[in-house]
């Protein structure tokens, strides 16, 4: 670099430092509350099964009744692209990536339901359901490791206990204490442990569980922060507050950094605006209104976001299921156009639409993201003038479209240049 030229200032060095030092607090309050993705991976969605039926072969069974399903309703490529209106030059690599999908990896994130989906039972029984969740999931991820071979291990784990509200607090936390001492006994908690907290409405709520599991890692001698959990946003009191306050953002403050993603919850959240069971649907008003406000509030802070479900299962006839397809692909391809990168399925059903709708997204904008990135590396022009900011979205984008099998790595170093550790620089993460 050539030498700085020299050119006539005012300020003075005192002042500089006198106003680095008045802003050292907001600088600091700026890297603890916004410290940007975490650059892991995020799963494209949860799959909820009730405690007792979880069973050591569940992710394989999901899988291959997906694969049944579709065989039956939609055996080939083009068969599926009539059903969910591909075009001609999706329809191959999307199906054979979905069936690949299903076949490898059917389940990208399993929680083990005792909440809603298990309902209450006497404490014998749910003291014996966790722990043999506790079991189960020790063995299927090899005792405190990462997935297990043959679709039979998801990459992410773990369970939805009760709520700290004061009728299931105590039942919640004995549940929750049951599954974590038995991973510990078992050989350690799985790397990509998930912990679900539902029905939360303050954020007293988030603190006092990030206490707990604090109290457990100490305990137990694990790193402070292991041990992290989703809030599901399933109240109204979650999203605004009796102070006229967004709730969430006070949450996400609570928990301490221990928060790391929000849920929406999309049937409890609708009927406790008074919506009609008929209307409870993702993409009712309410349901924006509260995504978004989720959305600015974890803007920046690494908390992830995920959508919730639609119970419209893809059931009966081929007209039924076909028509519960189109239904589901939409709704997750509006999630992802609404950066609600995950979601809730809720039957084997699901999968296919939720892989095809996911790898159709990366795949049609894989050129155009591609182009526009190399452009901007290369300061090539182009018909778009791309920011930083657009270069860390673009990058995003390439590499949630590789983690879950969408694209290539290959592919985006033939269109880009860059491989995973340069798109990683650009994304910031």
């Amino acid at each position: 670099m050539g030498q700085r030229q020299s050119v006539a200032t005012t300020f003075t060095g005192v002042v500089k430092e006198r106003i680095g030092a008045s802003l050292a607090g907001v600088d600091a309050d700026l890297a603890r509350r916004y410290p940007g993705d975490p650059g892991t991976r995020q799963p494209v969605h949860t799959v909820y099964v009730p405690a007792d039926v979880f069973a050591a072969d569940t992710v394989r069974f999901w899988g291959d009744q997906a694969l049944a399903s579709l065989d039956e309703h939609a055996p080939d490529a083009s068969s599926l692209a009539a059903v969910l209106g591909l075009s001609e030059e999706l329809a191959v690599p999307v199906y054979e990536r979905v069936r690949g999908k299903l076949l490898r990896e059917p389940v990208e994130d399993l929680r083990i339901d005792f909440e809603d989906g298990y309902g209450p039972r006497s404490d014998a029984e749910e003291d014996a359901a966790a722990g043999r969740a506790a079991g189960l999931v020790a063995a299927m991820c090899g005792g405190g490791g990462g997935g297990g071979a043959g679709g039979a291990a998801p990459p992410f784990v773990g369970i939805r206990m009760k709520c700290l509200e004061a009728a299931v607090r105590e039942r919640g936390i004995r549940t929750l204490d049951i599954f974590l001492t038995g991973l510990m006994e078992a050989g350690g908690l799985p790397a990509g442990l998930m912990l679900t907290l539902p029905k939360v409405s303050y954020a007293e709520q988030v603190a006092a569980m990030a206490e707990l599991v604090g109290e457990f890692e100490k305990a137990r001698g694990l790193e402070p922060g292991r041990i992290r959990f989703e809030i599901q946003i399933e109240t109204t009191q979650a999203v605004l507050g009796a102070d006229g306050r967004a709730t969430v953002a006070r949450m996400i403050d609570a928990g301490a950094g221990r928060v790391g993603s929000l849920h929406y919850g999309t049937f409890d959240y609708s009927a406790s605006c008074g919506v009609g069971a008929a209307y409870q649907a993702l993409d009712h008003p309410v349901a924006d209104h509260a995504k978004a406000v989720m959305q600015v509030a974890a803007a920046g802070t690494g908390v992830r976001l995920s959508d919730g479900s639609t119970n419209v299962l893809p059931v009966g006839s081929a007209a039924q299921v076909h028509e519960a397809w189109r239904l589901h692909f939409g709704l997750v391809r509006r999630s992802l156009a609404r950066a609600y990168y995950q979601g809730w399925d809720m039957h084997p059903g699901h999968l296919p639409t939720r892989y095809a709708a996911v790898y159709a997204f990366y795949r049609e904008g894989l050129g155009s993201a591609a182009a526009r990135l190399d452009a901007y590396v290369n300061r090539a022009g182009g018909d778009v003038l791309d920011e930083p900011a657009t270069a860390r979205a673009l990058s995003g984008y390439l590499l949630r479209g590789m983690d879950c099998g969408a694209v290539d790595e290959g592919e985006v170093t033939a269109l880009t240049g860059l491989g995973r550790e340069g798109l990683e620089g650009l994304a910031g993460r």
